[in-house]
């Protein structure tokens, strides 16, 4: 160690529990402290080369200085680069400035005090904010007391809103909380089904219940009644936990909305890490999975938080099951959703925008939208198909350029939301659900959903003419400005 201040001296004294130290100072009152203190010092200046050329270097394991003085620490590594170049070398810089300085001429590692402190402090409240959220909770929870619980995730729900959701009803259990998991559409996609199905995770249908049967409602992975939810947009939510980005106040007695992680369940599973709460093996291996898929295997949209979650999950999860969920069969419907997407899409520059039709499971458009995106060329995909009453849209990016969230909003207004490489929009069908003729129908939608697209991302749709009858399956001019006004 080259110089002894406060810091040397600190650093000194934790290092000397697994190895030798030598610290070397050119002030000899720091030197006799040291040795005082039981450490080895040797009186010296370190930015004379005739210093360490005198010692013997072929066990050294590493040089730290620690100097608050630019110019000395500039030196002394210079002297040991040259002499030692086979240490692993830590030094002190006083400024951004100063640390590039340092690195460039090869130090291995460059500390700044006063940035670093600011990490601690800031690591520390935001661990803070963790657990007094996570106590805020608890004490909502502890609140509904011999009550019930009604936890309704978003429509469709994915392993992230599952999960998440039942750690809510985790949390509840231990406060003597009767909860249910309440959900309005399908659980289609293949991995969604292994998930409920492996870890016998119960959820139940929200048209099978009365709200009012419930004296405290959550929200999971979702943020405002009636946004992609059926819960009525006047109903009273106690709990919000989510991690999409949201527009406008959000009023509960609990609100946790982080749209800087990758998913809910991280949120979750900092609160059972923060509070000490006991951790079983069904629900490690849902929130893992919940992380997993939301962050598209730790590749997208993932921090540090997500990370250190899914690294204190791991060791509880059941990584058998895991696999079994992660390699189900695919079903009939999506392969061939996958191939009518294929055959009907329409490439504008790096932008693939396709129409997969009439469907009945809304899950095949998310995997027929990544799916696309693996095609040469292509960095946008979008793709949308018709339920009986809805018209379900999925978009993916690899675009560094581009928010989708941001751009499924401008095209599609409040029915629309996601992050900045994936997104969707539900749009009501309203009037349109009563034409019978499906292929016009179809063409409809497929004009007025990618010519708001394309608009929302600068790029204008060549119009298609449209006779005053209407005919040959094209949208009337009518029909056109109908949907428009739905979209929006």
């Amino acid at each position: 160690m080259l110089g002894g201040g406060t810091m040397g001296f600190a650093i000194a004294k934790a290092l000397s529990e697994r190895g030798k130290v030598l610290i070397i100072d050119n002030d000899s009152t720091k030197v006799n402290t040291f040795v005082e203190q039981d450490l080895d010092a040797l009186f010296g200046d370190f930015t004379d080369e005739s210093i360490l050329k005198g010692m013997r270097l072929g066990k050294l394991r590493a040089v730290l200085i620690t100097t608050s003085q630019g110019a000395v620490n500039k030196k002394a590594l210079s002297i040991v680069k040259k002499l030692v170049p086979h240490a692993y070398v830590i030094c002190r810089a006083e400024s951004l400035q100063q640390r590039e300085a340092l690195e460039n001429m090869g130090a291995d590692l460059v500390l700044v005090p006063h940035l670093e402190i600011a990490k601690v402090v800031r690591h520390t409240i935001e661990k803070e904010e963790v657990h007094t959220r996570a106590k805020l909770l608890l004490d909502v929870l502890m609140r509904a007391h011999g009550k019930r619980l009604g936890i309704i995730v978003h429509d469709n729900p994915d392993p992230d809103a599952i999960s998440s959701a039942l750690a809510l009803q985790e949390m509840a259990a231990l406060m003597n909380v009767e909860s249910t998991i309440l959900y309005h559409g399908e659980i289609g996609h293949q991995e969604n089904k292994a998930l409920v199905n492996l870890l016998g995770i119960e959820l139940e249908k929200v048209e099978e219940h009365e709200l009012a049967e419930f004296s405290m409602l959550a929200l999971v992975d979702c943020t405002k009644p009636g946004v992609n939810n059926v819960v009525p947009e006047d109903a009273h939510v106690s709990i919000v936990i989510d991690h999409h980005p949201h527009e406008g106040e959000v009023h509960a007695e609990f609100v946790d909305i982080r749209p800087e992680l990758g998913a809910t369940a991280t949120i979750m599973a900092e609160y059972f890490t923060e509070l000490g709460l006991p951790l079983d093996e069904k629900l490690a291996t849902a929130l893992l999975y919940g992380i997993r898929t939301d962050t598209k295997g730790f590749t997208k949209q993932i921090t540090l938080q997500d990370f250190m979650a899914a690294a204190h999950l791991y060791p509880y999860a059941d990584h058998e099951i895991l696999s079994q969920i992660e390699n189900p069969s695919i079903s009939t419907e999506t392969l061939d959703a996958i191939a009518i997407a294929i055959f009907n899409k329409k490439i504008r520059g790096s932008y693939l925008i396709s129409n997969v039709g009439v469907i009945k499971d809304r899950d095949v458009i998310p995997q027929a939208a990544e799916n696309l995106l693996r095609l040469e060329g292509i960095l946008t995909v979008l793709v949308f198909g018709i339920t009986d009453d809805m018209i379900y849209i999925s978009s993916r990016t690899k675009d560094i350029r581009l928010n989708l969230g941001e751009v499924m909003r401008r095209a599609y207004g409040k029915n629309a939301g996601g992050h900045s490489t994936a997104a969707g929009a539900q749009i009501p069908l309203g009037l349109f659900k009563d034409i019978k003729e499906k292929d016009r129908l179809i063409k409809l939608v497929d004009e007025v959903i990618t010519r708001k697209f394309l608009e929302a991302v600068g790029l204008e749709e060549k119009p298609q003419p449209i006779p005053a009858n209407g005919k040959e399956g094209v949208p009337s001019e009518a029909e056109s400005n109908q949907l428009n006004e739905a979209g929006t």
